[in-house]
């Protein structure tokens, strides 16, 4: 895996250059935005396969950022961020981003992280397709697509990744621990409030498509995908 495009949106010039020097290493193409309506307009030319994206920027912050990119386009976004609070963390994650990395932080941990999102979202498709279907619902992890009664619905890809891991396991209970290990990975750091935020935003989604099955929460234990017969 090289070439994939990434875009660094950070005031701060020598954090750009430090990632620029870590990612271009890698052989990925890195381009850099220094406030937020420069990322928009730079996100829109150069079309990149995944973002890191601070939250404080002259201009649109972050999070206006990460809502506006997600008005036309799913690509993977990081969250690059010296606020620790869980509120700046779940914020951002409703919002749309998919991963957040808190400064000061090791260059190498958010390459690694770069990686993992990279490997699940442009992968080369395998020969068997990666599909789960339910009454008016299919989820496709080879083209990264939801359809609900047939319409393709946008959605993010650690959404796609979540809801295609519990409905292949269809009636299975996991806790949110099993869900950050198997579906964000070892190389994930965050807590369980990030898998409430995206159960949350797939309901919204969901929501009245079918009676036939249901993103159930099981109190004091976790999340199921529940099918009825």
């Amino acid at each position: 895996m090289a070439g994939e495009k990434i875009l660094v949106v950070d005031d701060d010039t020598n954090i750009c250059e430090l990632l620029r020097l870590y990612l271009e290493k890698e052989q990925y193409k890195v381009s850099i935005a220094y406030d937020g309506n420069a990322a928009v307009k730079a996100f829109r030319e150069n079309e990149p396969d995944i973002m890191l994206l601070d939250i404080m920027l002259p201009g649109l912050d972050g999070w206006q950022v990460c809502r506006e990119i997600r008005k036309f386009s799913d690509k993977p976004i990081i969250m690059l961020t010296a606020k620790a609070e869980t509120f700046d963390k779940v914020l951002g994650l409703e919002l749309g981003a998919d991963d957040y990395v808190v400064k000061p932080f090791d260059t190498k941990e958010v390459v690694a992280r770069v990686k993992a999102v990279l490997r699940r979202t442009c992968a080369v498709p395998e020969a068997a397709v990666k599909e789960v279907q339910f009454d008016k619902l299919s989820v496709n992890l080879t083209n990264y697509e939801l359809k609900l009664n047939g319409v393709k619905v946008s959605a993010p890809p650690k959404e796609l990744e979540l809801l295609f891991h519990l409905a292949s396991n269809p009636n299975r209970v996991y806790t949110r621990d099993q869900l950050l290990d198997e579906v964000w990975g070892f190389e994930y750091y965050g807590d369980s409030r990030t898998v409430d935020v995206h159960v949350k935003r797939l309901r919204e989604k969901l929501d009245g498509v079918s009676d036939k099955w249901e993103l159930r929460t099981v109190w004091g234990v976790g999340y199921k995908f529940e099918t009825k017969e």
